[in-house]
């Protein structure tokens, strides 16, 4: 499955109210990341930071779950998902040819 193929079939599940779009679905995202955040802290305190097919399961779980959210920011803003994955490659191969990989600041 492709992101566009998924953002498809992702947004046939959207339930949220439209007076809510792009809110709604940014908030979700943020909590979702902290929830896969919150999974690997968790491994570190509690499996010594090793992670084995139980934790590496629930993460994959709350990664789609972020990835919901994310289709869900791209619909509501009518971006496609496969646009922001090659926008983002390019700009990351941009930054490795000018060795700028390292750093800050969103423009280098």
């Amino acid at each position: 499955m492709n992101f566009d193929e998924y953002q498809t079939q992702a947004s046939k599940t959207t339930i949220y109210d439209d007076k809510y779009n792009i809110i709604y679905p940014s908030l979700g995202l943020v909590n979702e990341a902290g929830e896969v955040a919150g999974k690997v802290k968790k491994v570190l305190r509690d499996n010594g930071g090793i992670f084995g097919t139980i934790e590496r399961e629930a993460i994959k779980k709350e990664l789609g779950d972020v990835l919901w959210y994310m289709s869900a920011v791209c619909s509501d803003l009518n971006i496609n998902m496969s646009d922001v994955a090659k926008a983002n490659i390019d700009k990351l191969n941009s930054r490795l040819t000018r060795g700028v990989l390292g750093g800050s600041g969103d423009e280098r």
